[in-house]
C-alpha cells in the first residue's frame, strides 16, 4: 500500500522531531506536515527530516487535515497523526493491519482501550470524549470507545465522503459520514502519552468544552443533512443547517 501521513502542526518544534523519527519509514510513502502558522521552528524541523511542509494560514484542526488530504500524492491509505508525540508513530502497523487485510475502510486508534499513561488525557477530556461517543452511538449507531486523532483510512473512501468540517468537529464528521456511507469502521487499541508542549485543544477545561460544542454542532448538521436527503427535499422538511 502507498501510505501518506498527514500531520497538522502548530508550534510543535520540540515534539515533531520525535514524531518524524519514530515513523516506520518502510511503511510510509510520504509525510505531509500542514503548518498552521507556527512562530517557532516547526517548518524547519519538518523539512530537515524529510517531510513536505504545506503552510495553511486558515486556522482550524479540520482545515489542516482537509488541506493535507487535498495535497497528498494519490496514496492508497491516508494516516492522520498529531505532531505532539502523545500517540506513538511506531504503532502505525496496528492501524494499517485491518486495511491491509481488507477488513476495514477506516481505522480509529482507541486511547481508552489501549495503554493510557497517567496525565496523558485530563479528566475533562475523558468525560467529553465519553459523552461524544455515547451521542455517536445514540444518533448514528456507531459503536466506538474513542474518537482519537490517530486514524487511518482508504484515500478513495475519504474523498467520497465530501468532508468539509474545518474545526474540532472533524473527528466526528469523518466517523459519522463514513458510517452513513457504509464504510467498515474498526477500532484498535493504541497507547497514549503526555504530550510534549502545551495542548491547543483538550489541555484545559475551556478547550475541551469548545471542542465538544463544535462536535455537537457537527452532529446536528450531519443529521439535518441526512434528514433532508432522505426526504428528497420535500416541503415541510428543514434544509441542512
Amino acid at each position: 500500500m502507498r501510505v501518506s501521513v498527514i500531520i497538522p502542526a502548530l508550534n510543535e518544534e520540540d515534539a515533531l522531531a520525535r514524531v518524524l523519527a519514530d515513523l516506520p519509514r518502510d511503511l510510509v510513502s510520504e509525510v505531509v506536515v500542514v503548518d498552521g502558522g507556527s512562530t517557532d521552528r516547526t517548518r524547519e524541523v519538518a523539512q530537515a527530516r524529510g517531510a513536505r511542509v504545506i503552510q495553511e494560514p486558515r486556522r482550524g484542526y479540520g482545515q489542516a487535515c482537509l488541506t493535507g488530504l487535498a495535497r497528498v500524492s494519490h496514496p492508497d491509505v491516508v494516516v492522520f497523526l498529531d505532531g505532539d508525540y502523545s500517540d506513538r508513530p511506531a504503532e502505525l502497523p496496528r492501524l494499517l493491519a485491518p486495511l491491509a487485510s481488507g477488513q476495514a475502510d477506516l481505522v480509529i486508534g482507541s486511547r481508552l482501550r489501549g495503554d493510557r499513561q497517567p496525565g496523558a488525557l485530563g479528566w475533562h477530556a475523558v468525560v467529553g470524549n465519553r459523552v461524544a461517543v455515547a451521542l455517536m452511538r445514540l444518533l448514528f449507531g456507531v459503536q466506538l470507545s474513542d474518537l482519537g486523532p490517530f486514524r487511518a483510512a482508504r484515500y478513495a473512501a475519504l474523498l467520497s465522503l465530501g468532508l468539509r468540517e474545518t474545526r474540532y468537529g472533524w473527528p466526528v464528521e469523518m466517523v459519522a459520514r463514513g458510517h452513513l456511507h457504509g464504510l467498515r469502521i474498526v477500532e484498535v487499541p493504541v497507547s497514549y502519552h503526555p504530550r510534549i508542549g502545551r495542548s491547543k485543544i483538550t489541555g484545559t477545561v475551556r478547550g475541551t468544552v469548545l471542542a465538544a460544542l463544535h462536535m455537537l454542532a457537527c452532529m446536528a448538521r450531519i443529521l439535518s443533512e441526512e434528514r433532508f436527503r432522505r426526504s428528497g427535499g420535500r416541503t415541510g422538511v428543514s434544509p441542512p443547517i
